[in-house]
């Protein structure tokens, strides 16, 4: 067994690819099959009309020139 990655041999390192391969596909796997398939949430466009123009006339900002 070895006990640091830079001491590994080749077996060691694609053992290490494999299980990582494993385990993504695994998540994927969990993810694509936990989707909501219900259609009862769908969405619907709402318009929102703009209201009047709204004009600023003053600022407490201090001006530097």
């Amino acid at each position: 067994m070895n006990h640091s990655i830079y001491s590994a041999d080749r077996s060691t390192h694609l053992k290490i690819v494999v299980m990582a391969l494993v385990a993504g596909v695994v998540v994927a796997g969990l993810g694509i099959s936990a989707r909501v398939t219900d259609d009862s949430f769908t969405q619907t466009a709402r318009v929102i009309k703009a209201g009047q123009p709204v004009t600023v006339s003053t600022s407490n900002a201090s001006m530097v020139r």
